[in-house]
Order: structure tokens, then sequence, then C-alpha cells
């Protein structure tokens, strides 16, 4: 039986603006600086917007992969998120402006589940989707962390 594939979210308070931190964010090609796994992102076609491909280029331990995700939601200062066409997998972004800056939330959501190869390769090169679930909360909250540092500074 498959395991079960949960939401992953995580939000943090950062001392800037909105547009401050859409502008690290949004920025796709950065994904590396902040990224444990994802070590490189490539629009395809120009600037990123909604319809966008994105080529990403991944790595954990020694096992590497590429993924095609399109951007399905961008609404500049507000939200980006993209669908991984090789697992289902929707990843984004919100930004919400507080009284001291912007809340910006970090999720990675299943809602059409995960294909059987996607299945398959998270079993037997990421440890299984439990083990490597926490590896990505972890992840999101450390990449959160350091894209609070890049948007601060």
């Amino acid at each position: 039986m498959d395991e079960r594939i949960r939401t992953l979210a995580a939000s943090i308070d950062i001392a800037a603006p909105a547009a401050s931190v859409w502008r690290v964010v949004a920025d796709v090609r950065r994904t590396g600086e902040w990224s444990p796994e994802c070590r490189r992102v490539i629009p395809i076609g120009g600037r990123v917007r909604r319809g966008t491909w994105l080529l990403g280029l991944n790595r954990r331990g020694s096992t590497r992969w590429p993924t095609l995700s399109r951007v399905v939601r961008f609404e500049p200062e507000r939200e980006i998120t993209w669908r991984v066409d090789t697992n289902r997998s929707q990843w984004g972004y919100t930004l919400r402006e507080t009284d001291t800056g912007c809340e910006l939330t970090s999720t990675r959501r299943t809602p059409d589940g995960v294909g059987a190869f996607a299945t398959w390769f998270t079993r037997t090169f990421l440890g299984g989707q439990n083990s490597h679930d926490e590896e990505l909360e972890a992840g999101i909250r450390a990449s959160l962390e350091r894209i609070r540092s890049l948007a601060e500074a």
C-alpha cells in the first residue's frame, strides 16, 4: 500500500515589505540559494509568469533528477505556485502583508495524488514518502529562514 501524501506547509514573518520578499521568491533562478534539494531552476521561454515552464535540477545525496513544472498561479507580491508534472505536486509561496512586513508561507500539496513512477522513485531512491516528507518539511523551514535573510538584507 502507498504511503500517505500529506500537505507540507510552514510560514515565517519577515521584516521586509512584500515587494522585497517577492523579488526573492519570484526569481526562481535563485532557488538553489535556499533549497536543500532543488539545486537549480531554469525558466523555459523568457520571464516567469502563469504558464511558464520550469526545469528543476534536484539532488539528494548521490541521487540526482530533473523535474518539469509549469507555473499555475502568478500574482505579483501575493502568490507563485507551480505544478510538478513529474509527480503532480504543487509547490508555492504566498505572501501576506503584516504590520511589521510580510508573512511568507511555503507549501507542497498533492491535490491530484502522485503518479506510480513518482511513488516508485521516492520509495527506491529517497527512502519512502514519509521519510522524504520529513526531510522536505525540514527543508521548507530552512528555506524560509534563508529567504528571510536574503529579503531582510
